[in-house]
């Protein structure tokens, strides 16, 4: 968050923070994870990360020392492909191959939203609102759906118009909008409220 350090994830099972500003490693490589690393976050205080990888597992690690403080958190039957945490860091959402979403306390690993089931093949790409209250998921069903993150409810009809996978969502700022990308070589923006495209 501060700019200055850069986390990547990798197929060789691991993990490395970067300084920014000389390439190197700082921190790292974190090991634990069975399966390449597809996803990682940081959180928004900057003090820890979060990995999803195709092990089927979330793992929570610090980001000043590298070691694992939360997980394996385990509850996804396939890989995970997206996980990011929640505008206050005190949860993360991951999105899998199971074709769901979870919902994990970052403290205890516990799933304590989920699994949200309604995506009709694999999610990948998950995000917060920035207030919070919302997820958006991306799927390779082509759509796009909206859910209550406290409750996991979907709280919109499927936003469709991509004719292939959604790999890529997100946000914006304010809320107000999503932003969708396909490989149907299209990017799409919609109103978070309708769905209207």
């Amino acid at each position: 968050p501060d700019g200055k350090r850069i986390v990547s994830g990798s197929s060789d099972k691991t993990i490395q923070i970067c300084d920014v500003e000389t390439g190197q490693a700082v921190v790292g490589p974190l090991n634990g994870h069975r399966g390449p690393v597809t996803s990682v976050a940081f959180s928004p205080d900057g003090k820890r990360v979060v990995s999803g990888s195709e092990d089927n597992t979330v793992r929570i690690w610090d980001a000043e020392t590298g070691q694992a403080v939360t997980g394996p958190l385990n509850g996804h039957t396939n890989r995970v492909h997206s996980v990011t945490f929640s505008p206050d860091g005190k949860r993360v959402v991951s999105g899998s191959s199971d074709n769901c979403i979870q919902i994990w306390d970052v403290e205890t690993g516990q799933a304590v939203v989920g699994p949200l089931s309604g995506h009709l093949n694999w999610v990948y790409s998950v995000t917060f609102s920035p207030n919070g209250k919302r997820i958006v998921s991306g799927s390779a069903d082509n759509t796009i759906r909206i859910w209550d993150a406290e409750t996991g409810q979907v709280v919109a009809e499927p936003l469709s118009g991509h004719t292939d996978w959604v790999t890529s969502v997100a946000f914006s700022p304010d809320g107000k909008r999503i932003v969708s990308g396909s490989s149907d070589n299209t990017i799409r923006i919609w109103d978070a409220e309708t769905g209207q495209a």
